[in-house]
């Protein structure tokens, strides 16, 4: 790459990073570059994150996001997108969170693993994902634009860490052969009221299917791979919702513990 498009993309994570801090939205990317390549906004991604390791996060894990085929037909693409999980992001079931540190926040209710060893390579099986596996749980992702609005490109989701701003985690459990993460069935509640539901085949038919791309994924970007410890959300359930201030959200299922957030 010459020094103009390093400088652009170090520019562009620079500015990302300070909407965030200063809780400022920027101009979308794509606005002032029309056809942002993916690679291009993953190595924005990549520059952003890199910078955040240096000023004390840790990575924990990895997201996976337009998961669902009608996310992907909105969005206009075929495949879906990722994110990296810093420590800084990831709170215990039933924490608060305050909606003023936030910007445009929606929540997702998501199937989500814990990995027990190494997942990588270009190749991974459903069997070799399923393997890695050492705990499943619920989570509720806290997604959030930088951008002043969330009239976005997947391009322009991938420079910004694929959306992802908070995520609480349920209660995990080993997951067990016997069950079906297809079949599980979510049921999102805001304030006691059910609101929406899906069930894990939302997520490229299977949330183990996102373990697959991502180590395929990261295994083609040279990133090395999914590690043992490392959690991974697998991708939405259902459409997103606003998350409003004063408010609980709460997701269960039948096989999984429940996961709960407060807003304050």
């Amino acid at each position: 790459m010459d020094d103009q498009e390093d400088r652009w993309i170090a520019a562009s994570a620079s500015a990302l990073l300070a909407a965030e801090y200063e809780q400022v939205p920027i101009e979308a990317l794509t606005v002032r570059r029309p056809g942002l390549p993916l690679a291009t906004a993953y190595r924005v991604q990549k520059a952003a994150v890199t910078r955040r390791i240096a000023g004390g996060a840790r990575v924990v894990g990895h997201k996976a996001g337009v998961t669902s085929r009608a996310m992907q037909e909105q969005m206009g693409v075929d495949e879906p997108d990722s994110g990296v999980l810093l420590d800084d992001m990831v709170l215990p079931a039933g924490s608060a969170v305050a909606r003023s540190v936030l910007m445009q926040p929606r929540v997702e209710a998501e199937i989500a693993f814990r990995l027990g060893c190494d997942l990588a390579g270009p190749n991974v099986s459903e069997d070799e994902a399923r393997a890695a596996v050492k705990e499943v749980f619920l989570a509720l992702e806290v997604i959030d634009t930088r951008f002043t609005s969330w009239r976005i490109t997947v391009a322009d989701s991938i420079a910004d860490n694929a959306s992802c701003a908070r995520v609480v985690t349920g209660s995990m459990v080993p997951l067990s052969a016997e069950m079906d993460l297809a079949a599980e069935a979510l049921v999102v509640s805001v304030d006691g009221t059910a609101v929406v539901t899906g069930a894990g085949r939302a997520v490229l038919g299977d949330p183990l299917r996102a373990l697959v791309w991502l180590a395929g994924r990261l295994h083609r970007c040279g990133g090395g791979g999914l590690r043992a410890g490392q959690m991974v959300l697998a991708g939405a359930v259902h459409a997103s919702l606003p998350l409003e201030a004063r408010s609980t959200v709460r997701a269960r299922s039948p096989h999984l513990p429940p996961v709960e957030l407060h807003v304050r």
